[in-house]
């Protein structure tokens, strides 16, 4: 079995792509740096990633589908199911071995899963942007941070630059421990060296919340309790609109 690792970044993706045509080889299994200890097998190739090589591939891939097919192929990587890059390298393989676009044959069981698993890529960071619930610092930052089960923090971001471009904020992904900060300027990623954030409900510390900040979270419980019409609850749609695992970050949910 040919096992191939490689840093699990997207640059690192399509440098493997690249690798595979010059050696005109193709692995079995594709597995990050991090799982290969987990693994019985040895790998049989390591792929060093190249940003030359891999602007090659993804030149090469706006020539053979549309702009919109090759953001799709970035939004399915996002989303790191096991054995993805697989799937992914099976679609590239055939955009470029075929004279005709392939991203229009619906009648093709690839074609098929990478639209499905884009369009819940696409959901997910919707529900980012419709969830987020910022808290203030002391510092003057707005801090919000969820657990999304996709990797789609970087789809949301031009999104709170353009809503909210004269406040200073981050974004915090706990489960993969990383987020983007915004200085007014620039979106920097960076990782927490000591958090003063409870993992479990993204609650910022006591001691580093702005003075006024919880004055805020109580006006926000009160006025949603106060639109909230106990005949027309529906918990079933409630629950269809707001999954669960989203509560435990929403303010007006937490008691």
């Amino acid at each position: 079995m040919a096992i191939w690792i490689y840093d699990k970044t997207f640059e690192g993706f399509l440098t493997l792509v690249f690798d595979c045509y010059q050696k005109k080889i193709f692995p079995d299994r594709i597995l990050g740096y991090g799982n290969v200890q987990f693994s019985l097998f040895q790998p049989e190739y390591e792929v060093l990633t190249d940003e030359v090589r891999a602007k090659r591939v993804w030149d090469g891939l706006h020539k053979k589908v549309s702009s919109t097919n090759c953001q799709m192929i970035y939004y399915v990587f996002l989303s790191e199911i096991e054995d993805i890059e697989l799937l992914l390298l099976r679609y590239i393989r055939k955009a470029f071995g075929s004279e005709e676009s392939v991203e229009l044959n619906f009648g093709d069981c690839d074609v098929l899963e990478l639209l499905k698993i884009d369009r819940k890529v696409v959901r997910e960071a919707e529900r980012i942007r419709m969830f987020v619930r910022f808290q203030k610092t002391k510092d003057g930052i707005y801090y919000a941070s969820f657990d999304p089960k996709y990797n789609v923090l970087p789809l949301v971001t031009k999104h709170f630059e353009n809503r909210f471009p004269d406040q200073r904020w981050i974004i915090y992904d706990t489960r993969r421990n990383y987020g983007f900060y915004y200085d007014l300027k620039n979106t920097s990623e960076f990782k927490f060296a000591e958090s003063f954030i409870d993992a479990s409900t993204g609650k910022i510390d006591q001691s580093i919340m702005g003075t006024d900040e919880q004055l805020f979270q109580d006006m926000w419980k009160s006025y949603f309790k106060s639109i909230c019409i106990k005949e027309r609850i529906n918990p079933k749609l409630h629950m269809q609109m707001l999954p669960k695992r989203f509560w435990k970050y929403l303010i007006e949910k937490q008691t």
